[in-house]
């Protein structure tokens, strides 16, 4: 990636990006990078989690996660949320953006988003908590002892704790039935760590072999039906799990999802500069939504990561921010369209960095999300 990015209006979504796809394909390994998650899945508050295993790999300067969060996320918090600004339109939102330089780290911040670039890295981040505040559910934000606790309730008495660092970074998210009892859905606790920096997120893990042929492997939602769709995210790791990973280390780090199965959610692509999903395109997601659903009757507490993308139209910048868009806008449709609980999904913007189609050319096919569970990454388990 460049040392900072353009300056000139770029075209989306970006030119001169390396394509890369999980393993078994027939191209490079996507490079390491982006933010993690460690849940233990049914678990009560407070269930103990396992020591985390000596496999990342340190790496020298930049920005700690504090610091990064308290630049990029704090100057976009009101009172705990995040403030998107009603930005609609990618010209608004590029428009909008103020970049600073915080130790070897350029800082990007813009409505709703912040970009972090340190060295050859660069990740995006959002509050949590603003997914469910743009879908309209009734909430309240507490502090405590240095925490921000979001507090939202459902019509049936359940309700959804959020709770974030003063910065906006997520710490956990559980869900209190209507007698009270309290279940982990998302730890993302902090390990120990010698250097405070989102670098040491990355997990650095052997490629397994691909046990299964690549169509089995990454399956394209609109040549898979209901039933295939449901095999494949709720399949058991195709190698095994070390340890439990936080969310972050999750997100940053393509050899822990690369142990996942998913779903390139094809049948939903979209215009260039656009994170909108097509009228004619919504009810295309109502078989993933289905089998997710179906998933969740069983196991309440799974955890869904989407993942959005671009073509390697423009800059990287750009291609980031609109990536993560993407996804959010799915999982908003996920939920309001078709009722999946809000809290079991999650999203995360990787760019233009796992083209589908390998060309710098303008690709309707890399304009898509992906859908992948991570909840046995999240909770260390190695079986179904």
């Amino acid at each position: 990636m460049p040392g900072q990015p353009s300056t000139q209006p770029p075209t989306l979504d970006r030119q001169g990006g390396r394509g890369g796809l999980p393993p078994g394909s027939t191209q490079a390994a996507p490079p390491a990078g982006q933010p993690p998650a460690a849940i233990p899945g049914q678990a009560p508050v407070g269930a103990p989690g396992q020591p985390p295993a000596p496999d990342r790999q340190g790496r020298r300067g930049g920005i700690g996660l504090g610091g990064a969060a308290a630049i990029g996320l704090g100057a976009g918090v009101i009172g705990g949320i995040m403030a998107t600004q009603g930005a609609e339109r990618f010209e608004d939102v590029r428009s909008r953006r103020e970049e600073r330089r915080e130790g070897d780290a350029t800082i990007i911040r813009e409505p709703g988003r912040t970009i972090i670039r340190d060295d050859d890295r660069t990740i995006i981040r959002r509050d949590e908590t603003q997914r469910f505040r743009d879908l309209g559910f009734d909430g309240r934000t507490e502090r405590r002892d240095g925490e921000m606790r979001n507090v939202f309730e459902r019509p049936d008495g359940t309700r959804v704790v959020t709770i974030t660092d003063e910065d906006g970074r997520l710490i956990r998210r559980t869900r209190l039935d209507r007698d009270g009892r309290e279940f982990v859905i998302i730890d993302n606790t902090r390990r120990d760590r010698p250097n405070d920096r989102f670098s040491d997120e990355i997990i650095v893990l052997p490629r397994p072999p691909l046990p299964m042929p690549r169509e089995q492997y990454i399956v394209d939602a609109d040549q898979a039906d209901e039933r295939l769709i449901y095999e494949t995210i709720t399949a058991p790791p195709i190698a095994a799990i070390p340890r439990r990973y936080t969310l972050d280390e999750v997100r940053y780090s393509p050899d822990l999802r690369a142990r996942m199965r998913s779903v390139d959610i094809d049948s939903v692509t979209f215009e260039t500069a656009s994170w909108e999903v097509a009228p004619g395109q919504v009810q295309r997601l109502s078989v993933i939504a289905a089998s997710i659903r179906q998933a969740l009757q069983s196991s309440p507490n799974e955890v869904f990561l989407i993942e959005g993308h671009t073509d390697a139209v423009g800059n990287d910048i750009d291609n980031l921010s609109l990536s993560d868009r993407r996804a959010q806008s799915v999982g908003e449709i996920l939920t309001r369209d078709f009722g999946v609980p809000p809290e079991n999904l999650t999203t995360q913007g990787y760019g233009e960095q796992y083209l589908k189609v390998a060309t710098q050319e303008p690709a309707r096919e890399n304009r898509r999300v992906t859908l992948r569970r991570i909840t046995p990454l999240l909770a260390g388990q190695n079986g179904q």
